[in-house]
């Protein structure tokens, strides 16, 4: 049992003395890997596009860490709306929590960027340019000539031109779209910090998809050891039907007209093209593992050859643990209905936080130090600051602000003409005048309407001092 699980001692990306040992996989050919090709290609136009995408004058996607601006679906979200973000990503997390122990690590197959790009693109230029798995090795074992020289040249180039690209695709949600254009089009000089930036990122996506590539999903991503935590007998992966392919006497290499329901043989053909297809260099009949992404190159790779000689396809295939051991089917246990419960919620709670969700946030406060002043007629002033955002993609027009909770003026200092910005804020100071006979304690809070051409568009409190009453 010791010798059996000796592969899990290592990951299968390194030799015994601790060098790379470095993955040819075998180009996947089959209905899965087409499926994943029409997904990989959506989700490819959507990254590509949804920064240049706007609606309303918004960017469609924008994640502005610097400036602390976001865009979600063409909506801008500010600093004020991060309780929003907090719940988002909370949602995210039990979404792929929930995803991961019904389904498992499906994700890092279909959906994980860092695989879609490097299988549905850079692998397939490579594939293009230097072959197939038994090209590519003899490639890197002969010495360089001219031809390994301009194969492995072209290369280089190819994904640097697509690294440089992606860096543009990256910046561009991280500055915005407009920004990017201006670095592009105006005098360089104008822009260093933007050019480094753009160079930067274009050697962090040449090195993770030209000589990281597998490593990222091995040794860097935490998924991948997360999902051990997640997964039990019941969650679907890409799994080797050991009762079949083994039986009693185990896997054999496949003889013309053999009858293995007679010789006690597995269905396994010990063919090994599960293992030549694998992208991360594991051998799926071991069992599941951590190197597992689920890319089912190894289920199209088996059907493939269970066709060859005449038996039944679904050796390797989607399946828990609990249907190849007992024949069971997929049910929702407490867990799931737990997850799917608690993520039922957070989505309702986050609609619900949406719908509440003000196009304008107005905050007011009193000027920190400063004491009320009594004034004629028994008038009692506060000094306060206030500020107005506008999460619109328009601007907002002929605003004033009045109280709503007391009889009493609001004096604004400086211009009284105030129009907030498309995406921008508006900050002033303001006196607030309210008759002594109108306040009932020393310390009163006090509500105030924002009001954009006679329209209510934001109410907002603050605490007003006056003298105290005996």
């Amino acid at each position: 049992m010791k010798q059996q699980e000796a592969f899990r001692d290592s990951i299968g990306t390194m030799k015994e003395d601790g060098s790379r040992q470095w993955v040819y996989p075998k180009k996947p050919k089959g209905k899965f890997y087409d499926y994943r090709g029409y997904v990989s290609y959506v989700l490819l136009a959507l990254l590509v596009t949804a920064p240049f995408v706007k609606i309303n004058g918004n960017q469609f996607l924008l994640f502005n860490i610097l400036e602390r601006r976001f865009n979600i679906f063409g909506v801008s979200f500010w600093p004020q709306d991060f309780h929003l973000m907090v719940v988002s990503m909370i949602i995210g997390i039990v979404f792929i929590i929930l995803f991961t122990v019904i389904y498992g690590r499906i994700f890092c197959g279909w959906i994980c960027p860092q695989t879609i790009f490097m299988e549905m693109v850079f692998r397939k230029i490579e594939y293009w340019i230097e072959g197939d798995r038994g090209a590519q090795i003899r490639l890197d074992k002969q010495k360089w000539n001219a031809q390994k020289i301009r194969k492995r040249v072209s290369k280089w180039i190819v994904f640097f031109i697509i690294s440089f690209v992606l860096a543009n695709v990256f910046l561009a949600y991280i500055i915005g779209s407009d920004a990017l254009l201006e670095i592009i089009s105006d005098n360089p000089k104008n822009h260093t910090k933007g050019l480094l930036l753009i160079l930067l990122f274009t050697g962090i996506f040449y090195f993770v998809f030209a000589w990281f590539r597998e490593q990222v999903c091995i040794i860097v991503c935490p998924y991948g050891r997360l999902q051990g935590v997640l997964l039990d007998n019941k969650s679907i992966n890409v799994a080797y039907d050991h009762k079949r392919g083994e039986k009693e006497e185990g896997r054999a290499l496949f003889k013309k007209n053999e009858d293995r329901s007679t010789t006690g043989k597995g269905d396994c053909i010990d063919c090994g093209q599960c293992v030549q297809v694998c992208p991360t260099g594991i051998d799926i009949r071991n069992g599941t593992q951590l190197e597992c992404v689920n890319c089912t190159a190894c289920i199209d790779a088996c059907d493939h050859m269970m066709e060859s000689v005449g038996m039944a396809k679904g050796l390797i295939r989607y399946a828990s643990e609990d249907a190849i051991d007992k024949n069971e089917s997929f049910k929702f246990n407490i867990r799931t209905k737990s997850y799917t419960a608690v993520l039922t919620t957070l989505i309702l709670v986050l609609i619900t936080m949406l719908f509440l969700r003000n196009d304008v946030e107005a905050t007011v406060l009193r000027l920190p130090g400063q004491l009320y002043e009594t004034k004629e007629n028994h008038i009692i002033s506060n000094l306060f600051t206030y500020k107005l955002i506008n999460k619109t993609a328009a601007d907002i027009e002929d605003i004033r602000l009045e109280l709503i909770s007391h009889s009493g003026t609001i004096k604004l200092i400086g211009t009284t003409d105030i129009t907030i910005e498309k995406e921008s804020y508006y900050e002033g100071t303001l006196f607030i005048e309210i008759p002594r006979s109108d306040l009932e304690d020393s310390k009163e809070t006090i509500k105030i309407g924002v009001f954009s051409k006679e329209k209510l568009i934001e109410t907002t409190t603050t605490n007003f001092l006056g003298p105290r009453k005996f």
